[in-house]
């Protein structure tokens, strides 16, 4: 008994994995083994069995967490973009915008990959609708088929890091940080990944311009009647708008200073939101006064661009804006998203009962999935905690070298070959709960470590041969070969190797941003709204006498 009771803790791991390896699903698995050993070690004499009195109470304040309660409306946001149609007019409208250039296409594609992650925060979504349109498109027009299904595949993961990520959302809440202090430390490393993606095909097109040709002539189909493509209205609109923007910027203090009646002074995340906000406003107006005056100062391409781009681009400052600005929490943000869908999707005429029906669906089983995992890995970690797991997990880690940068790349390790296998909500629940005072004990920022996880959790993603990505994108992939509809010309099966060899130097990539992290964490950090630290013993504690320094002020003067 003895040697059971000194290796508790391994074996409650062990008894763990044997569950999993059953094929018992996780969330039932985790619940299992903390009861398992939970009244293993009330026999043990290990643990506390008054503290089985306390679980009803932890399971129910789990419902009452107004965190989670953003994932279902997030998730019905995304679902209700992607029945809309959506993606499809992004990936033709921006593909004629950069369809010119070598890489053109690609780089189309990781534009939209960005747009999809910051307005549905689903994977499987982005990588299956982009495998769906785009794929045959770069096939049709000579593009290497390991770099497009590359392209496709890490461009569908942006949504693991680009706000508003639903794993972003479960880690806040399992680090107890803010979700608005987590999407902000997530936006500069998400759109520094976007900028990497974009400089390798743009490198990609000078040294090897076969393997990501330009789109020809033909294929250009928003033209003026003289033949001019139109870039040069859409161009001038981009100017106008960015200078509407600009001085908004520069009179917005003033602006509402005067309404106030004081100084006013705005932070600079709200000048960028709201000056975007003003362009992007600005740009719609135009394009909208020039299609019902029939002014034809707009291209073809320019009016195409204003009215696809920017209603997503809105609904990206509405959400992300207002939770960046405090004006919103997350939960209200998730939902004001949502019903900003829901109206886009009404204007467009593209959907129908039948797709709502089926987004609502999806929402219930995604939210009902993430709340089972939840109770399920609560018991295990309530009973890991209570048997002094976080301790031995606690020595376990100070033994690595390298201190705190040894530690983060030993979690990013773990959490890398662990992504292959798990989904990554059991991942958060299980791992960051067992792993955060660790983090906490060796002073490393906490919104930090989960941006970390979070990146490697989407190089994951993308690691043959088990990456999930990679399945989705297989999934849609031609399997046979066929004739292309428009040139008629035979296109050749994707094979599985070549999904697999255009990812890894997307892996690749994704291991050069983490490393950049670590190097830099100020790129995470610096966004953050930290609370002033006071230093206690410097704090001088003074007290008005309220006026009663003399005798006769003393009210109690005579009631001797």
């Amino acid at each position: 008994m003895d040697i059971i009771i000194q290796n508790f803790v391994p074996l409650m791991f062990g008894g763990l994995v044997f569950f999993l390896l059953t094929g018992i699903p996780v969330a039932f698995s985790l619940a299992a083994t903390g009861l398992v050993f939970g009244l293993l070690g009330v026999a043990l004499d290990v643990f506390p069995s008054i503290l089985f009195h306390a679980l009803p109470l932890r399971l129910f304040g789990i419902m009452k967490n107004d965190t989670l309660l953003a994932v279902p409306f997030f998730t019905l946001m995304g679902l209700v973009l992607q029945r809309s149609g959506m993606a499809e007019d992004l990936l033709e409208t921006i593909g004629q915008v950069f369809g010119r250039l070598r890489g053109g296409l690609a780089i189309a594609v990781i534009v939209v990959g960005a747009l999809l992650a910051a307005t549905t925060g689903v994977v499987s979504a982005a990588v299956i609708s982009m495998g769906l349109i785009s794929l045959p498109i770069m096939l049709r027009y000579g593009y290497n088929r390991s770099i497009a299904t590359g392209v496709i595949s890490a461009s569908g993961t942006l949504a693991q890091i680009i706000p508003p990520s639903i794993v972003l959302i479960v880690m806040a809440d399992q680090l107890g940080q803010p979700v608005g202090d987590m999407y902000a430390g997530a936006l500069i490393p998400g759109l520094a990944l976007v900028v990497l993606y974009m400089a390798f095909i743009a490198v990609l097109a000078v040294i090897k311009p076969q393997w990501v040709p330009a789109l020809p002539d033909e294929a250009l189909v928003y033209k003026e009647s003289d033949g001019a493509t139109g870039h040069k209205s859409l161009g001038v609109l981009l100017l106008i708008s960015a200078a509407a923007g600009y001085f908004w910027a520069l009179s917005h203090n003033t602006i509402f200073s005067g309404l106030q009646g004081s100084t006013h002074n705005a932070p600079t995340d709200e000048l960028v939101v709201s000056s975007m906000t003003v362009g992007a406003i600005c740009a719609l107006v135009l394009a909208g006064l020039n299609r019902v005056g029939g002014l034809g100062l707009l291209s073809q391409l320019t009016e195409r661009v204003v009215f696809v781009l920017i209603p997503p681009l809105m609904l990206v400052f509405l959400v992300l804006g207002t939770i960046f600005l405090g004006i919103a929490t997350p939960t209200e943000g998730g939902a004001m998203g949502a019903v900003g869908a829901l109206v886009m999707a009404y204007l467009r005429n593209r959907l129908n009962a039948t797709q709502f029906r089926q987004a609502l669906d999806q929402t219930v089983q995604l939210t009902c999935f993430v709340m089972l995992i939840v109770i399920g890995a609560t018991i295990f970690s309530f009973v890991f905690i209570a048997v002094d797991g976080s301790d031995w997990v606690k020595h376990l880690f100070d033994k690595l070298p390298g201190g705190a940068l040894g530690f983060l790349i030993a979690v990013s390790l773990l959490v890398f070959v662990l992504g292959m296998f798990i989904d990554y909500f059991e991942i958060a629940f299980i791992v960051i709960p067992i792993l955060t005072p660790v983090a906490e004990h060796m002073g490393i920022n906490l919104v930090f470590f989960g941006v970390i996880i979070a990146m490697t959790l989407q190089t994951s993603f993308l690691t043959p041969p088990f990456g999930y990505a990679l399945f989705y994108l297989r999934s849609v992939a031609s399997k046979t070969d066929y004739t292309d509809k428009v040139t008629r010309k035979p296109i050749k099966a994707i094979t599985t190797t070549q999904i697999y060899k255009g990812s890894l130097v997307f892996v690749l990539l994704q291991v050069v941003m983490v490393g950049i992290l670590l190097a830099y964490p100020e790129m995470v950090t610096d966004r953050l709204h930290s609370s002033p630290v006071i230093d206690m013993d410097t704090l001088d504690f003074q007290a008005e006498t309220g006026g009663y320094g003399n005798e006769d002020d003393d009210p109690m003067r005579g009631f001797d």
